[in-house]
């Protein structure tokens, strides 16, 4: 990469910059960058979306933290109906699955901005310690749905003779 110096620092170009950034040679990709970002930062609302990114469930983020006696998972869930969740545990992992209904729609003629993601979306979670799957409390309550587990004892150190 080709420095210049000037007032005797030693600075880089702005688009040897840009393309030491972006992983390009200076020569060959500098316009071709501009390019690609003047692209990217288009109207959100004109870019076309593949049918199958739009099948893809989304997910959902999740809080995952031990008390002393249970394992917890938090989630929210703002605007799903309890009835419209799926949670299930096999094998130590969680699953979370759901739909998010934006409403009634049928009037909107063009949206100016869309950033809430509707849909379903799912979530699955190897739970980092072993839980006692009889001992779960999962509840919906101002949008966030709690999961708490009962955690499996572990022994201290177990010794184990060599034969």
């Amino acid at each position: 990469m080709a420095r210049r110096n000037h007032d005797d620092d030693l600075l880089l170009e702005e688009d040897e910059l840009t393309a030491a950034f972006l992983g390009e040679d200076s020569n060959s990709g500098s316009s071709m960058v501009t390019e690609n970002i003047q692209t990217s930062a288009g109207n959100p609302a004109d870019e076309q979306w593949d049918e199958d990114e739009a099948s893809v469930p989304g997910q959902l983020a999740v809080d995952v933290y031990e008390t002393k006696e249970r394992l917890v998972v938090k989630a929210r869930t703002a605007g799903v109906n309890k009835n419209e969740l799926d949670v299930s545990i096999s094998d130590n992992q969680l699953t979370i699955r759901g739909t998010l209904s934006a409403g009634n729609e049928d009037d909107v003629e063009n949206y100016f901005l869309q950033e809430c993601y509707w849909g379903e979306f799912s979530r699955t979670i190897a739970l980092p310690v072993p839980v006692k799957e009889d001992e779960i409390e999962a509840v919906l309550k101002d949008g966030v749905l709690t999961i708490s587990f009962g955690k499996v004892k572990q022994d201290t150190v177990k010794k184990i003779q060599v034969l």
